[in-house]
């Protein structure tokens, strides 16, 4: 199953290519609104409707992107009535994605991949963890590195 021209494809398909299941694995974590999503189902499930509130995104792009997450097996839903939960199925991930912060920061390019912890007064952007490197937590995380 294709994402978009730019976005990657699935784990199966580049499987099914010839693509090393490792190299599959990361490709699909390759894009940001896959570890933005992965980021917001850390926190627990949610519906497809919550993600494009949350995250800003069209419906198909949510539903195209948890698709994939879902065809690598890092995510799945469970239907009630008619609507469908999504939530991570490998809290592995979370290691995974961890230790990517940590070698992140390491060479200078500081980024969060997990969400970090809510208080009253953090906002659903600090929440959702910034990818970009900007966050506070990711000066804290590269000055830690140092």
């Amino acid at each position: 199953m294709a994402i978009n021209p730019d976005g990657g494809r699935c784990v199966s398909t580049d499987i099914a290519a010839g693509v090393s299941p490792a190299a599959a694995l990361f490709h699909s974590l390759a894009d940001e609104t896959r570890l933005r999503i992965v980021a917001r189902l850390a926190r627990g499930e949610a519906r497809v409707v919550d993600l494009t509130g949350e995250l800003g995104l069209a419906q198909s792009t949510i539903s195209k992107h948890l698709a994939c997450l879902r065809d690598c097996g890092l995510v799945d839903y469970r239907a009630q009535g008619r609507q469908s939960f999504y939530s991570l199925t490998r809290p592995e991930l979370m290691d995974l994605l961890a230790s990517a912060e940590h070698l992140l920061a390491a060479t200078g390019h500081a980024a969060v991949l997990r969400p970090v912890h809510r208080t009253p007064q953090s906002g659903l952007d600090h929440d959702l963890a910034q990818l970009d490197g900007t966050s506070a937590g990711a000066r804290n995380a590269a000055r830690e590195a140092t």
